[in-house]
């Protein structure tokens, strides 16, 4: 792939060492350089629902075919050099396989995830702006065995499912955005940025205004090395002024700042990785949703929260066959404190994740995962538990 078509493959093919080399179509065009790239995946997935996740009226089990935490995608991206400067541009759209996904039976959704620009030269750096994926928490998902998989989130249908999002790591999302990349200075880089905010209300009568007042701004600073030992380092922030819409149906009683940091690292040795990584935050949780658990920055409702989590993740590539076994474990942890639910309990989502990711050509890959996904005190409501165990076989083809 000459021109990655986005980051979130570019972290399945780098940090993960999918067989997707050489995959891509270029096409000359005048100045500019046109890629198209994307990928497929689909999955069969069986999970078992226990405790508050198979209440009475809600199935024990669910069998579908769906995509996995990477969405299938189409991307289009152009390149050109004019007047010293390295311009590009990248769209980006995202899709499920299921009927599920979409509003009607037969239908799906289409997500444009990316849509952005960028403008610079090696010698200071590159400028981005439009939708891409956040800066903090990026190389948490990136570094994610799961993104070749489906991880936790199997079985409620959509274009995508969890991976380790909410359960280790919460999740850098695509946002609005301008952001500055450094060059790479031997090894050690950085980005800053402002963002499009999040809101922590509806505000009065469902509006938005009050509460978009205030930008968010995000993040990082990592250092990459090569070798026998080759791994990267890195840490990363994020911050966000929150004030109440008092018109409207409060929430939290009265302003606060989100915020959070996470340092991490991972290194590849002969056919051996090891992740570490660890985040720390105040505000930036959404509200536990009984069916996925999931932990998204900044959700409504989610209130003055004290957030903390993250993951370990081990594989080994076989000698030979190239096929890439791996296991992790990760938690997310969510403290109410001045929440939608004053007074509730601690909500820990944690799993278990094991996996096989052989290449059955350079382009295609099969996937075969197990996933033990538990909740705890869900809703921040003391005892009320809840499992998910998945069983997932598939393949994703890089093209």
């Amino acid at each position: 792939m000459n021109k990655k078509l986005s980051m979130a493959v570019a972290g399945a093919v780098m940090a993960f060492g999918a067989s997707a080399a050489n995959a891509g179509i270029t096409i000359p065009a005048g100045d500019w350089t046109i890629d198209i790239g994307g990928n497929v995946n689909a999955y069969y997935t069986h999970t078992k629902f226990d405790g508050a996740l198979s209440a009475p009226g809600i199935e024990d089990k669910a069998n579908t075919v769906q995509t996995g935490l990477l969405p299938s995608a189409l991307g289009i991206g152009g390149k050109t050099r004019q007047n010293d400067l390295d311009i590009a541009f990248q769209f980006t759209f995202f899709t499920g396989v299921d009927a599920g996904s979409g509003a009607g039976a037969g239908n799906n959704s289409l997500n444009i995830r990316q849509a952005y620009m960028t403008f610079g030269d090696k010698s200071w750096g590159t400028i981005k702006a439009g939708r891409d994926l956040g800066i903090y928490a990026s190389d948490a998902i990136l570094s994610d065995m799961t993104l070749l998989g489906v991880g936790i989130g199997a079985g409620a249908g959509g274009s995508s499912t969890l991976g380790r999002i909410g359960s280790g790591y919460m999740y850098a999302d695509w946002v609005g955005q301008i952001s500055y990349f450094s060059p790479n200075w031997n090894g050690f880089s950085f980005a800053v940025g402002v963002r499009e905010p999040w809101s922590n209300d509806l505000g009065a009568a469902g509006t938005n205004r009050a509460i978009r007042s205030n930008m968010g701004f995000e993040g990082k600073v990592s250092y990459e090395w090569t070798g026998d030992y080759a791994g990267k380092v890195w840490a990363s922030a994020i911050t966000q002024k929150q004030d109440q819409d008092t018109a409207g149906a409060p929430l939290v009683a009265g302003s606060y700042t989100s915020r959070a940091i996470d340092l991490g690292a991972k290194v590849n040795v002969g056919g051996f990785g090891l992740v570490g990584y660890i985040y720390d935050g105040k505000g930036i949780s959404g509200t536990p949703n009984i069916l996925s658990g999931i932990n998204f920055i900044g959700g409504v409702a989610g209130g003055k929260t004290d957030d903390k989590g993250g993951y370990v993740q081990a594989t080994y590539a076989l000698p030979g066959i190239g096929t890439k076994l791996g296991a992790s474990y990760g938690y997310s942890k969510t403290d109410p404190e001045r929440a939608a639910v004053p007074g509730g309990s601690e909500f820990e989502n944690k799993s278990w994740i094991v996996g096989a990711y052989h290449p059955l050509t350079k382009s295609l890959n099969l996937v075969a995962e197990y996933t033990h996904n538990k909740l705890e005190n869900i809703g921040y409501a003391s005892g009320v538990d809840g499992k998910a165990k998945t069983l997932s076989l598939g393949a994703i083809l890089f093209f």
